[in-house]
């Protein structure tokens, strides 16, 4: 009993900081359709800059993970309209051969001023304190994480369901010539959304930093999970991404408990079997 207790949390510890990561990646792909090969480059900057206001600055964790999404929200800005703003509808080739470049860059860039060591982000003693829930104690960074996922899930499906920033939104990708007909900035909308994907990858990047650590080829190394995740869930769809980001992670970490010998086997296989049953992922839509 302990021990599902202690996988279940994990689990979803887990999949929280791979939701608050991998949903603005699916954002990009879904509604803007982008293939942002960069985003794990801007939660590795994200975990990076937390890692230097905390550890050299002496900052506190709160305040260093603020300032690891301001300073990379403003690091990646520049690049919308320079480079992504140029490769908006353009074919899915280019868009992975220039996202992979800032990627490199990116890796190249930071580790000459960061240098390539693992990184760490240590925890305040408010999060470092296990939290007594009645019959058990569970690790406070563990339910900072999920609390923060759970805020994140709300904040978007209010924004972009029910409000009519998160209407025009829509329309401008849907619809970009009729939504400036009728007065719509689109490339305004289109800004905001870079920015809001770039700034959750950056607070992933900071606060799953335990779980994904902050390392040289960061940036690379999970690239590849985050586009898992996205075509398990279905790109575009917060609803799945999330319902993926948790069984995928459920998968992945009773797997490291139970069977730490066959590493990410059950969590590819899982992959093949939902992408085959559901070839849009889990919430995807067909086109």
């Amino acid at each position: 009993m302990i021990t599902f207790f202690s996988i279940a949390v994990d689990a979803v510890a887990y999949g929280m900081a791979l939701f608050i990561i991998c949903i603005g990646l699916s954002l990009m792909m879904g509604l803007m359709r982008v293939v942002n090969l960069a985003h794990g480059a801007f939660a590795m900057i994200g975990g990076y800059l937390a890692s230097y206001a905390t550890m050299q600055l002496g900052f506190g964790y709160f305040a260093g993970i603020a300032l690891a999404v301001l300073g990379t929200v403003l690091i990646a800005l520049p690049l919308e309209p320079l480079l992504y703003r140029r490769i908006y509808g353009k074919p899915e080739l280019m868009q992975v051969l220039m996202t992979v470049g800032i990627a490199f860059a990116a890796i190249g860039i930071v580790n000459y001023l960061m240098g390539p060591t693992l990184k760490t982000i240590p925890l305040p003693p408010i999060l470092a304190t296990p939290v007594d829930i009645g019959f058990r104690s569970i690790a406070g960074h563990r339910l900072f994480v999920i609390a923060s996922g759970i805020v994140v899930v709300a904040a978007l499906w209010i924004a972009i369901e029910y409000t009519t920033l998160g209407i025009k939104l829509r329309a401008a990708i849907e619809k970009p010539d009729m939504a400036r007909a009728l007065g719509v900035r689109t490339n305004a909308y289109f800004l905001g959304c870079y920015v809001v994907a770039t700034a959750l990858a950056a607070f992933g990047g900071a606060v799953g930093a335990e779980f994904l650590p902050i390392e040289p080829f960061y940036a690379l190394r999970y690239i590849v999970t985050f586009l898992v995740v996205v075509s398990v869930g279905g790109a575009g769809s917060i609803v799945g991404s999330l319902l993926a980001c948790l069984l995928l992670g459920a998968i992945d970490v009773t797997g490291r408990y139970l069977v730490p010998d066959f590493g990410n086997f059950f969590f590819y296989l899982c992959v093949i079997v939902v992408i085959f049953a559901y070839p849009n992922g889990l919430m995807g839509r067909a086109r």
